[in-house]
């Protein structure tokens, strides 16, 4: 069975109630053997001796000088711990990772042989129930029924990544017999709720601060020594980091391309704003980016520079980069 995927890019507000998105472009590295744990521990933000079969963190793995290769949701399948990410970040962080695993008694490579596709929505809940003996939720996020593993994602609308051998996603799918849209939306889904989202041009860029990862809980700052540890520490502490990730909206004319900037109006004059991470742009021009801005007070009047008329606007965060 081919799995049929809908071109249409939908706005937040034209999604339907309850519907698949295919994640194709999603992939994961896999860390297993005798000191998979300690391994890792050494190598990510996250407390990784947290993590268990049940629960799932967020992290980031960083080079020496605390700039962030990738951004990740961890869990564990069959004994191994998984690092779930978009493929695009992958290289960059799983040489890196292979480079040290030599030192230790740990197997690290790119998962082969399973599919991931995401259910979202407000029936998202009772349709797994039908299909499966347990279902992951906000006490439990990740559940292995079988050789499916289910991972729930809070936000304003519940969503689960489904991780399985491609014949049973696809048997799944078939059952569920909802709309099934491409990853881009997932992507409009992770700008909305500010999850960074890292591309191979991206990555090595930022510390984890910038990617707002202390907000949602995937910076530790009590498990001791990891790889860009001291820069980390520096930057909550001494109170250096200027810069954040925002979620931005904007109604646009013509299509957004791949070299646009965001600018910000200074008196009478333009320059750039900030970078952009990523973007989604619905059939009916209205575009949301994530963005890395400077985080020094109320922000200014924006714009996209290849389209002047444009106005950019900041969205609101499910979560505060508030001080605690």
């Amino acid at each position: 069975m081919t799995i049929t995927t809908s071109t249409q890019l939908p706005s937040i507000t034209q999604l339907p109630e309850t519907y698949l998105i295919d994640l194709s472009d999603f992939g994961a590295i896999s860390l297993s053997g005798e000191e998979q744990t300690s391994y890792l521990q050494g190598q990510v933000t996250c407390d990784v001796n947290n993590s268990t079969e049940s629960n799932l963190l967020v992290g980031a793995h960083c080079d020496a000088k605390g700039k962030v290769f990738s951004v990740f949701r961890l869990i564990n399948r069959s004994s191994a711990h998984l690092l779930l990410q978009p493929k695009a970040s992958i290289e960059s962080s799983l040489k890196e990772l292979k480079k040290f695993g030599v030192f230790a008694k740990v197997t690290i490579d790119a998962i082969e042989g399973l599919s991931f596709i995401a259910l979202v929505g407000e029936q998202a809940s009772s349709l797994l129930q039908q299909e499966f003996s347990q279902v992951p939720d906000s006490l439990s996020p990740v559940v292995q029924v079988g050789t499916t593993s289910l991972v729930y994602l809070c936000g304003e609308q519940p969503r689960y990544i489904i991780i399985d051998e491609q014949v049973a996603i696809k048997s799944l799918i078939q059952k569920l017999a909802l709309p099934t849209y491409s990853q881009a939306v997932w992507n409009l889904l992770e700008i909305s709720q500010g999850f960074p989202i890292l591309t191979a041009s991206t990555s090595g860029h930022y510390v984890p601060q910038m990617l707002n990862l202390q907000a949602i809980n995937g910076i530790s700052f009590t498990k001791g020594c990891y790889l860009g540890q001291e820069t980390v520490a520096r930057m909550q502490y001494l109170g250096k980091n200027k810069r954040a990730l925002f979620s931005l909206t904007a109604q646009l004319e013509q299509p957004f391309q791949s070299d646009d900037i965001i600018e910000k109006q200074l008196g009478e004059n333009w320059r750039k704003a900030g970078d952009i991470l990523a973007h989604y742009q619905a059939d009916d021009g209205s575009c949301v980016i994530q963005a890395i801005l400077v985080n020094d007070g109320d922000l200014p009047t924006m714009r996209i520079a290849s389209q002047t008329e444009s106005v950019v606007t900041v969205q609101t965060l499910p979560y505060t980069l508030a001080a605690e």
